[in-house]
């Protein structure tokens, strides 16, 4: 669909007739579609759809093969994100690109095409940050940071630039509802001055909040427009996927009796110094059969409760963490999982997967403690290898094969595949945070339908999640964790959005109540 010339001159940005190629794969072709100053405008398909190029494209980090892109109804040439800084294109990515170890200000001032004096930086930093609310320590270094206050720097200095068309991508994944309407009314305001906005999410019910307009990609070309405003998400996620979607199916359980798989009790453990957040006595039961939802901001001592349960820390009482009576506080990794207790962690590449391995590869360091992949520390290659191709059939990763690199996958295809290696050990007991971070529409619904299933047949599952429709979806019942403390699980039927909001953002017990009357 080429727009019309003279709709084109009226257009912020307006691509027409783009192609991109890499060896075996057309990631875009022939798209045209544009976006209107002061227009905040969804660009929504699966993964591998085609986003990802398309907008590296209109930042200048990858050439298009053909076609045009036109600027305030000019031809222009983008040949690197300097020039379309330059132009007034600011763009958030979902993937990092942050030094570990140098400052949340060093970080941010490297971002900026102008010298900025520290102070004076500081200062734009902290206007940014009060105007969403957002706390961030300039001063802190970004190794302490977990990924969701990482994903800040990026927002924090791509709004510095003052842009007129910005790209978002997956901006809100660490926000509280309070804040996450606090972001929209800063977006909603940015655009109402003129300055376009292209969104990507995966939660279509923030498209439908916040976008007037919507480009939906599948396999690489365009495939239908629409106003979300008036159209459902479940027909979107239909048209981003072809097919269509399918609910959650809650299988018969095991008709067991509610039986304690995973008991917590008086957890303490300090964060990683200097900036890490102490667990104070943390306390909870996972059942036989059941989905418990933990919900809270990034963080407030959610990779801290993930690694003392994985036993990456182990915990100063043996007794603090069990799994079917049986006391592992102090066991390693390998032994809790070989008793049964799986963990996935929210940082997919370093720590779920390493990224310079081979998918197989990757299934050997935490399969091997379930399955007989190598016995006497003998890799059985052919069993590896077929374990990996089932992972990869029965939860749709585009990839190449087993043999293809962790880190050649995006995001959504490598989470695909470390959840699929996890749940295809049937574990009694599967901790996870962030199960469908980054994930299209259709790939979040197969891997909630696989937790689902794994529950029925008898497992505990604990989720950890800053996506709270995710959580209400799948839990049984849910807790917050704010500053490294608990909440008291509580069944999620009858909970509301608001109420959880608070929770996560420290309001507690009566203060919740009383927020309720004044609303």
């Amino acid at each position: 669909m080429t727009q019309p010339p003279d709709e084109t001159a009226s257009l912020r940005l307006a691509l027409a007739h783009v192609s991109k190629s890499f060896p075996g794969v057309k990631a875009n072709q022939d798209i045209s579609f544009g976006v209107r100053p002061g227009e905040i405008h969804a660009l929504l398909g699966e993964n591998g759809a085609g986003k990802s190029t398309l907008v590296k494209i209109i930042y200048g980090v990858q050439r298009a093969d053909e076609g045009e892109i036109r600027w305030d109804g000019h031809p222009v040439e983008i040949p690197s994100p300097k020039a379309a800084r330059k132009l007034g294109i600011g763009m958030v990515f979902q993937h990092f690109s942050l030094f570990d170890g140098m400052t949340v200000l060093e970080n941010i001032a490297l971002g900026l095409d102008e010298k900025v004096p520290a102070e004076e930086l500081k200062r734009r930093i902290k206007a940014i940050l009060d105007s969403y609310s957002l706390p961030l320590d300039p001063d802190r270094e970004v190794h302490t940071l977990s990924v969701g206050e990482r994903q800040r720097i990026e927002i924090v200095r791509c709004l510095l630039q003052k842009p007129k068309l910005l790209i978002m991508d997956e901006p809100t994944s660490v926000l509280t509802p309070q804040e996450v309407e606090r972001l929209f009314d800063t977006l909603r305001q940015i655009a109402a001055e003129g300055c376009s906005i292209l969104y990507i999410s995966h939660k279509l019910h923030e498209i439908k909040a916040l976008c007037s307009a919507a480009t939906i990609l599948r396999a690489g070309r365009v495939v239908a427009t629409c106003d979300p405003r008036t159209e459902s998400t479940r027909r979107m996620a239909e048209l981003m996927i072809g097919a269509e979607l399918k609910s959650i199916e809650r299988p018969a359980g095991t008709g067991e009796a509610r039986r304690a798989r995973l008991v917590v009790s008086g957890l303490n453990m300090p964060g990683e110094p200097p900036f890490g957040t102490d667990l104070k006595t943390i306390g909870f039961t996972a059942y036989a059969g059941e989905i418990l939802g933990i919900a809270g901001v990034a963080g407030n001592g959610q990779a801290e409760l993930l690694l003392a349960l994985s036993g990456e820390r182990r915990t100063a009482s043996n007794d603090a963490v069990k799994l079917d009576g049986q006391a592992l506080g102090h066991a390693d990794a390998g032994r809790r999982r070989a008793a049964g207790l799986a963990c996935v962690p929210e940082e997919r590449n370093g720590h779920a997967a390493v990224p310079d391995f081979s998918l197989a590869d990757n299934v050997v360091l935490t399969a091997r403690h379930r399955l007989p992949l190598a016995p006497s520390g003998l890799i059985r290659q052919g069993a590896v290898d077929a374990y990996a191709r089932e992972v990869i059939q029965r939860f749709d990763v585009r990839t190449t094969g087993p043999a293809a690199l962790a880190g050649a996958l995006s995001g959504g295809n490598l989470q695909k595949f470390i959840m699929g290696r996890e749940i295809g050990q049937n574990p009694e007991v599967l901790v996870v945070e962030q199960p469908t971070w980054g994930v299209d529409a259709g790939a979040a619904a197969a891997i909630r339908q696989a937790l689902v299933d794994l529950a029925a047949r008898g497992s505990a599952i604990v989720v950890i999640s800053q996506d709270l429709d995710e959580l209400l979806e799948l839990a049984d019942r849910l807790c917050v964790i704010n500053e490294g403390r608990l909440s008291e699980a509580r069944p999620v039927a009858g909970l509301k959005l608001e109420e959880i909001g608070l929770l996560m953002g420290g309001v507690h017990g009566e203060a919740v109540a009383a927020d309720h009357a004044h609303a």
